[in-house]
């Protein structure tokens, strides 16, 4: 260990700190600065403090709408230098964002020069670029400087900024926002500015207007670049009630007759925020990896508008299906959420409902519109005193004039001699000779008889809410004759369709390339696919000790059932199986299935067929197929088996009979009707036993007789009169079969495709 060295004496003292508190409460500093100065966006205009001080920057610079353009590099220096101590880099991104119109539905910034691109492409260098205002900034910021708003000193104590802009422009719903805070987040979409103020103007009607009223006015998100909304009504009411959801958001698309019955899709809008070039980019990947076989080509054709020409494979191809597959696997369709974190009153982080945040705007613009009229008031009073000194002096104009230059101190004597206030006497010693004229005197009493007009109604505005909330309400009329939906601005551009239904079935035989596959499992329970039915089941190899047990002929597109010893029947999809290079792997990996049990049947899955399922104790039914198709890895429990007993047999029950073999090499022929339908149960007895148990069992049509396989793989059938002695009823014993029958007591392969 060192020497400890003293700290100097130019630190102080050191004083101990507990850690924990130290941290919680500069933790605690950093979160609050995040949540209030940085992510979070105010309720009533909508912006982030970045996005304040770039517009009142720019106000100052006087960057009007229909003004000169400045160069962004000029802008981001005044914001920084005076309002934001932050890289010029993120100012300049804000700046951009604000300017692209596929980003920002209603755009605040006039950009002129490259500011980004749909791809994904920067923008150019602020350098390079250049900016002004447009019209709905200029309505936030309308009447900033009449007192509507509190100002806060900057950052060094040098100039003023804003806490927020007046804002006659529902610019938090209209034009949305996303940041993340520490433990909160903001995500809104932008909507449509016409349909919002519909919806204020509801409100101001009916303050307690309910969610589902209100979605009437606004039935969902608005986006820069279009798409379709299939998000169901209910859903979207419920999350505009609580401020929390999500949007399912797809891409347009339109079918293009190529000619010869062929056709192409052309997309022509893609969903908010996704950059067409990845979307592009990623669509050619699946491609490559085969993942989308309904798919031959796409190709982007994009100029101003954009166009993204999608190929099918061939004119068979479904065109729903085709767009289906994309939507689900790649960015045509996304999931747009909804979570209105915002900062209530400036200060208040909080979820809000689609109602509340209307409702303080509303509030927000009342307040702007009181002081803006005291600020009037005061002025109008100012310029009535004024007023009333000059109309003392054109009575009195050769006093004053002697007054003023006789006396050395004329102000004074002035307010003695005429009863004048500060201001008057003021006003009237800054007065030009030229003002003198009888006209002018005329102008004094037109503007005073009118300013005192003006004075009245703004009294009589102060006084009554009702008359406030009018004049808030034709604001919002001739807000909504400038952006509303009659424009080209305001028309709406993302649509409203249902996503079609049924289609999951279809789409996930479709996806996979259709292809004829032999399906090996061995004995022990290795299974593999070979491509392809030219196979044959000699030319197979195993490991050692190790044998064929089934041999499947089907397609990629077939869903396989297995049936275990355990009664249960698990569902494998032919083309999820490894393929046939070496030996494959265990069906133990790809399913949950006991050790114990093993492999009594492996088929290919046919819809609406019947099967007889049977155990070694001679218990069994018929269960639809149909009701056996296994949801998950462990499958689904068919056939209940006790402790000591096991499946034994799944075969089709297709024909008249049935023809039941024990292991003690007695068969019995009888009618299939005498066995249940049920989906699940042990089945009643198929045959009874002393010793021994079931061996096999098979559903035969009596006309064409029973035929079995023997041991050298040869086929015969016994005609229904050679069976005669061996009819009889379910559950008896039966007889010894005939001469010739196979000493392994089967019957054979049950399944077609084996």
């Amino acid at each position: 260990m060192g020497k400890r060295i003293p700290p100097p004496d130019s630190q102080g003292p050191i004083e101990p700190v507990n850690l924990r508190d130290a941290l919680e409460e500069r933790y605690l500093a950093y979160a609050l600065s995040t949540i209030m100065h940085r992510a979070l966006p105010d309720v009533r205009d909508g912006l982030k403090p970045v996005h304040r001080r770039l517009l009142y920057a720019m106000q100052q610079l006087r960057l009007v709408p229909q003004g000169e353009f400045r160069k962004c590099a000029k802008i981001v220096g005044d914001t920084m230098g005076n309002f934001h101590p932050h890289g010029n880099q993120a100012i300049y991104d804000a700046l951009a964002r604000l300017a692209q119109d596929f980003t920002v539905r209603y755009p605040l910034i006039d950009g002129q020069g490259n500011f980004g691109n749909i791809d994904g492409d920067n923008p150019a260098a602020d350098r390079y670029t250049e900016a002004r205002l447009t019209a709905v900034a200029a309505q936030l910021l309308n009447g900033i400087d009449e007192d509507t708003v509190d100002f806060r000193l900057n950052y060094d104590g040098r100039e003023l900024e804003p806490s927020v802009l007046p804002a006659n422009f529902p610019n938090l719903l209209a034009n949305g926002a996303s940041g993340i805070a520490v433990g909160m987040a903001t995500s809104i979409p932008p909507h449509n500015a016409g349909e919002l103020l519909d919806a204020a103007l509801h409100l101001i009607k009916f303050p307690n207007a309910t969610a589902d009223k209100l979605v009437d006015f606004v039935p969902g998100p608005d986006l820069p670049t279009g798409g379709v909304i299939v998000e169901p009504r209910e859903a979207i009411v419920a999350a505009y009630k609580i401020g929390r959801g999500s949007f399912r958001l797809r891409a347009k698309w339109v079918q293009e007759d190529t000619g010869r019955g062929t056709y192409q899709i052309v997309v022509t809008e893609i969903p908010y925020q996704v950059q067409k070039a990845r979307l592009v980019a990623r669509i050619a990947e699946l491609l490559q990896l085969k993942k989308l076989p309904l798919l031959a080509d796409v190709r982007d054709e994009s100029a101003e508008d954009i166009r993204l020409v999608l190929e099918p494979k061939s004119r068979s191809v479904d065109p729903l299906l085709l767009m289906e597959s994309l939507f689900k696997l790649t960015e045509l369709e996304t999931r747009l959420p909804l979570n209105m974190n915002v900062l209530s009153r400036g200060q208040v982080p909080n979820v809000v409902s689609l109602r509340q945040a209307l409702r303080e705007w509303l509030d927000h613009r009342q307040v702007v519109l009181v002081r803006r009229a005291k600020f009037r008031l005061a002025k109008i009073d100012h310029r009535l005193e004024v007023l009333d000194g000059y109309l003392i002096v054109y009575l009195n104009i050769d006093k004053v004039i002697k007054i003023i230059r006789e006396k050395d101190e004329p102000k004074p004597v002035l307010m003695k001699a005429f009863k004048l206030t500060d201001v008057q006497a003021e006003a009237i010693l800054n007065m030009r000779l030229r003002a003198l004229r009888k006209l002018e005197e005329m102008e004094i009493k037109r503007e005073h008889e009118s300013l005192t007009k003006e004075r009245k109604e703004l009294k009589a505005l102060l006084a009554s809410k009702d008359r406030q909330w009018k004049w808030i309400a034709d604001e919002i009329k001739a807000l909504k004759d400038q952006f509303g939906q009659k424009t080209t601005l305001g028309r709406r551009r993302t649509n409203f369709a249902e996503a079609p239904e049924g289609v999951e079935v279809e789409l996930a035989e479709a996806m996979i390339e259709k292809e004829p596959v032999t399906i090996v499992l061995s004995d022990k329970g290795w299974i593999r696919a070979i491509r392809g039915h030219q196979t044959a089941p000699e030319s197979l190899t195993f490991k050692e000790s190790d044998r064929l047990k089934s041999f499947v002929k089907a397609q990629t597109t077939d869903t396989l059932l297995l049936f275990a010893t355990n009664g249960r029947f698990y569902s494998l999809g032919a083309d999820k199986l490894p393929g046939g290079r070496g030996h494959g792997e265990p069906y133990r990996l790809m399913i949950d299935i006991e050790e114990v049990a093993d492999a009594v049947e492996l088929f290919v899955h046919q819809p609406g067929r019947k099967l007889l399922v049977a155990s070694t104790s001679g218990h069994g039914f018929i269960v639809p197929e149909d009701e056996v198709l296994a949801q998950t890895r462990k499958g689904k429990q068919v056939l209940n088996v006790l402790a000591d007993t096991e499946a034994v047999v799944c075969a089709p029950a297709e024909g008249d009979s049935v023809a039941v073999i024990g292991e003690n090499r007695k068969l019995l022929l009888f009618p299939l009707e005498e066995l249940p339908e049920m989906p699940r149960g042990k089945g009643v007895r198929l045959q009874r036993y002393k010793d021994g148990g079931l061996a096999d069992a098979k559903a035969f049509d009596k006309k064409e007789g029973l035929t079995y396989i023997d041991s050298a793989k040869r086929s015969f059938t016994l005609s229904s009169a050679e069976l005669r002695e061996w009819w009889g009823v379910r559950a008896q014993a039966g007889r010894l079969p005939p001469k010739g029958f196979p000493k392994s007591g089967k019957f054979g392969s049950r399944f077609k495709d084996q």
